[in-house]
């Protein structure tokens, strides 16, 4: 089973894709993780990547792809496995359908949570805001500021995901401003049927 998890900062992803990983045993791959695990093995996609990082360079799109690539072929993503973080434009989408289509294997689902952005907004001044009042530090990714400017990035650039996964009769959109366990029902309703079948193919 092989999902793609959309949605912005704050909306409940991490813990999501928490509750999918220890449901369907199927690892969630953050391209950070994957990135940062494939130069501290210095594969040769890695070794690249490290050459670009260390440089001061992005590292592109194809090297990106190739990580994935490597990585989806380990042990424990046989069954399948939840990309978090990526695709994060049409570019990135379209490759990684290629490379997957290269492999024999396609997607399965796209799950959007869907949250209202002012709303998101205010629920991390609320945490800021108490975060404060007990005399703790406020992390970083809690900054409204620091908030606000990775929201826009997502609205600039991944916004364009979901129409893409619409138009291929892929994406389930979800109400993620509800009750954690109230949005977990609901990906458990499109998600469970789908393991089904991929358990049967």
């Amino acid at each position: 089973m092989r999902l793609i998890l959309l949605g912005p900062p704050g909306a409940g992803k991490g813990t999501q894709s928490a509750r999918l990983v220890k449901q369907y045993g199927i690892p969630q791959l953050s391209t950070g993780d994957m990135l940062r695990a494939a130069v501290a093995a210095g594969t040769p996609i890695g070794v690249r990547a490290k050459a670009i990082m260390d440089a001061g360079n992005l590292v592109s799109d194809d090297v990106v792809i190739g990580i994935v690539a490597d990585r989806i072929e380990l042990p424990d993503a046989r069954k399948g496995f939840i990309l978090d973080g990526f695709p994060r434009t049409i570019a990135q989408a379209d490759a990684l359908e290629a490379m997957l289509a290269s492999k024999g294997l396609k997607l399965d689902l796209v799950v959007e949570l869907k949250v209202d952005h002012s709303k998101l907004i205010e629920r991390i001044v609320k945490r800021a805001d108490e975060t404060k009042a007990r005399g703790e530090p406020v992390r970083k990714d809690d900054d409204p500021e620091v908030f606000k400017t990775r929201l826009a990035a997502y609205q600039r650039d991944t916004a364009a995901i979901s129409p893409y996964y619409k138009a291929r009769g892929r994406l389930i959109e979800i109400d993620g401003m509800r009750p954690i366990d109230e949005v977990w029902g609901d990906i458990e309703k499109v998600v469970a049927p789908l393991d089904e079948a991929v358990a049967s193919r």
